[in-house]
């Protein structure tokens, strides 16, 4: 592999004019720097986004790429190229492959979604070759060097390379042009460092007063660690939920650049990278991939913990190779993100009664989960989420289960709870003897579960209870009922009457396999 040279005062001085000289727009275009209206409502502070999830390849990394590939002479081009990528900077290398005819090996790692392993065969058509080999960007560099010496090629870094952060920093130039009005601050996604390097040093060139904050994902810190010890540091693991930032050690160049001209780091987790993309889809009706909501989320956390100050802020969205299947999960997790969501345990007697108590202290909140099994005769287990307004509305509905005297366990900031013991409520019964199974839909509204819970009969035990809010505009619950053989005419009658939709699966082949004791 190409050796990196440590950096000098020249180079880091010559940095801007390498900028100035970048020849992106020939496969760039100029993002858009758009305002974020609602957020900017919300946070009380001007909020701009810098789209470069609008790209030809959906990222920033195409600039780079094609800044350093541009510049290869007629025995380089003839060798051709190799790169080590997540997937942005393989389609950006890729693309520059295609256009300047010169024939490249990219190595992604076997993590790397789906849809940026065929947007890099698309956009490469048959100048490239793919290479999937190992779990993350690292273990996927190490067969890049082995492939790099095998064939006499020009590696082609996604980061560490003078070329590539100038073509990165084309974005700063775009900001203060687009933007010369007051700029406080410039978030930045940081995965080895090339786009906070390139970013933070024409800023810091041009107008020195405006900081430059970089964000890493609470698992994929390597550039906030380095920093904070003086040196860099390498990662034993990294998290692939924000794939496109997932690097175990940072650059040589980019972390002498960082050192030198960034401001801060901050470290944001999953859901809170999950709010940041809603929050992007709700202003623009588009969706980054996780690593594009990286600076958002950050920009969120740093005016939580400041305060809204003067002037605007920025946030690079740097991508949007999101696989789709990956939405199921960002939906769930945003409300927690934003602290919009509570979890809890709650532990009621099962009497008679009870169970209208629990419903009456969730009084009008919209319910997003609720799940329930039968599986002790003195108390019931309940899984309940709700979405409230505020920590303190959280605190407060803890507090309103304590004073009917049931135990109540706030598992909303609980990993296992969110990733698994929600989906694991239930199981096989010996106490839910004479059990129909029914499947009901009613209008989906604020308090309208509520609602429905109240207009249960009293006189037969809920033994099961599956609600999940999917965000259609009806909602879908599933409820054991436990009634005598003898009262079930009297049970047909009540159902006439519920007022809902109604569809009975207590002979359904599943309920029987799983739920139902034998």
């Amino acid at each position: 592999m190409n050796a990196v040279a440590p950096l000098t005062d020249t180079d880091a001085g010559d940095l801007l004019a390498r900028v100035r000289a970048a020849r992106v727009y020939e496969v760039a275009r100029e993002s858009a720097l758009e305002a974020a209206p609602l957020l900017s409502v919300r946070l009380g502070q001007h909020v701009l986004l810098k789209r470069e999830d609008q790209q030809p390849v959906f990222s920033f990394k195409l600039r780079g790429a094609y800044n350093r590939m541009v510049q290869l002479d007629p025995a380089q081009r003839a060798r051709g190229v190799v790169a080590a990528s997540a997937g942005n900077h393989a389609q950006g290398v890729a693309l520059a492959a295609a256009k300047l005819g010169i024939r490249a090996t990219i190595v992604m790692p076997v993590t790397a979604p789906q849809v940026k392993v065929d947007a890099v065969r698309r956009f490469g058509g048959a100048m490239v070759e793919v290479v999937l080999s190992g779990d993350s960007y690292s273990e996927a560099q190490a067969t890049a060097t082995q492939l790099q010496t095998a064939q006499g090629a020009t590696f082609v870094h996604p980061f560490d390379d003078l070329a590539v952060i100038a073509g990165q920093g084309t974005i700063a130039l775009e900001i203060l042009r687009q933007h010369p009005g007051p700029l406080q601050a410039v978030f930045v996604p940081v995965g080895g460092g090339g786009l906070l390097a390139g970013v933070a040093a024409c800023i810091k060139a041009l107008r020195p007063q405006v900081q430059v904050i970089g964000v890493q994902a609470t698992d994929s810190d390597a550039m906030a660690c380095s920093l904070e010890r003086g040196t860099r540091v390498t990662l034993d693991e990294v998290g692939l939920f924000a794939d496109g930032t997932a690097v175990k050690q940072v650059g040589a160049l980019t972390f002498a650049l960082c050192r030198r001209y960034v401001d801060g780091m901050v470290r944001v987790d999953a859901d809170a990278i999950c709010a940041a993309i809603r929050d992007i889809y709700h202003d623009t009706r588009s969706i980054p991939e996780p690593s594009g909501a990286l600076a958002l989320a950050g920009l969120k956390q740093y005016v939580a913990t400041h305060g809204a100050g003067e002037g605007a802020l920025v946030a690079i969205v740097s991508g949007a190779n999101m696989n789709f299947d990956r939405l199921r999960f960002v939906a769930e997790r945003a409300e927690l993100g934003e602290q919009r969501e509570a979890v809890f345990a709650v532990t009621i007697p099962e009497e008679r009664g009870s169970f209208r108590r629990f419903c009456a202290t969730l009084g009008q909140h919209s319910i997003t989960e609720f799940n329930y099994r039968i599986g002790d005769s003195r108390a019931a287990h309940i899984f309940v989420g709700v979405q409230i307004a505020s920590r303190a509305e959280r605190e407060a509905l803890a507090d309103a289960f304590r004073a009917q005297s049931f135990d109540v366990l706030d598992l909303t900031d609980d990993e296992l709870a969110k990733l698994h013991l929600r989906h694991m409520i239930g199981g096989r019964s010996p106490l839910a003897c004479d059990e129909l199974l029914y499947r009901f839909e009613f209008p989906e509204r604020p308090g309208a579960l509520v609602r429905f819970l109240d207009r249960l009969h009293p006189d037969w035990n809920v033994s099961l209870f599956h609600y999940r809010n999917h965000g259609a505009d009806h909602g879908r619950i599933l409820v054991g009922i436990q009634v005598p053989p003898h009262e079930r005419p009297l049970f047909q009658q009540f159902l006439a009457t519920l007022g809902y939709p109604s569809v009975d699966e207590s002979k359904h082949p599943a309920y029987r396999l799983l739920l139902r004791e034998r």
